[in-house]
């Protein structure tokens, strides 16, 4: 794909989720700060790809570039050929929207709604056919035991798992997971992580991080550091390696 031209039928065909030469920068009165520097990297249609780095490493700013919830300074992000540096908020909005699924640090679920209703909150219309898929997100995750379960009758693990299931409840292409684990221990972490690499197979899925072990089972690891792309891991390269929150 030519990320540095117009997009044009044949560009559209494609799966694939890439930037070119994409950098975000922070100003704060006369002081700037590069977030990204230069990062050029295509990634797949489906699997489990992860992104790793210390704190300040960039790899979160990655992830909100690649989907769209930050502009970059310069540089292109296409998804699907489209141009999403220059896509209008209300395309980006769209795309997010029926594309793209997502999974934060702290597991933000409405307090006044139960689980269910909660993972339902990924569903663009509450039909019959979003119920049937939620019962099965749900049943597959292994949490409908916590359907009718409100916010506050949960775990930290167990509503991170509730948030997963609304990721993946429209089917998205791709799932960004930004530091899924930072708040659980290991064991709760590990089963937030597995319950994404599961879905590999249907679409993409990001997962960014700081903890190696959490990674273990991803297909490539992109490795950032000082807002620059490294290079491409994999699982036993990194393993054991500790970088900080």
């Amino acid at each position: 794909m030519s990320v540095g031209s117009e997009t044009d039928a044949s560009e559209r065909i494609t799966d694939d989720l890439s930037a070119a030469g994409v950098g975000l920068a922070y100003h704060d009165g006369d002081t700037r700060t590069d977030a990204l520097i230069d990062v050029n990297v295509t990634l797949p249609s489906t699997g489990f790809i992860g992104v790793m780095g210390p704190s300040g490493s960039g790899k979160s700013s990655l992830l909100y570039v690649l989907s769209g919830l930050k502009r970059p300074t310069t540089g292109d992000v296409r998804y699907r050929g489209e141009n999403l540096a220059r896509a209008s908020s209300s395309r980006l909005t769209a795309l997010r929207r029926a594309h793209f699924g997502f999974v934060f640090q702290q597991p933000w679920l409405l307090g006044w709604q139960t689980a269910w209703e909660n993972v339902l909150d990924g569903a663009p219309d509450v039909d019959e056919r979003a119920c049937e898929r939620a019962a099965r997100v749900m049943k597959d995750l292994g949490i409908a035991a916590f359907a009718r379960k409100m916010p506050s009758q949960l775990s930290g693990g167990e509503k991170q798992r509730v948030c997963v299931a609304r990721a993946m409840l429209n089917r998205p292409k791709v799932i960004f997971a930004d530091e899924p684990t930072a708040s659980l221990d290991h064991h709760n972490g590990h089963l937030v992580v597995d319950m994404l690499a599961r879905y590999r197979q249907e679409g993409l899925v990001i997962v960014v991080t700081h903890d190696a072990e959490m990674l273990q089972d991803a297909d490539r690891i992109l490795v950032m550091r000082d807002g620059r792309a490294l290079g491409w891991s994999t699982p036993s390269q990194t393993a054991g390696v500790a970088l900080g929150g």
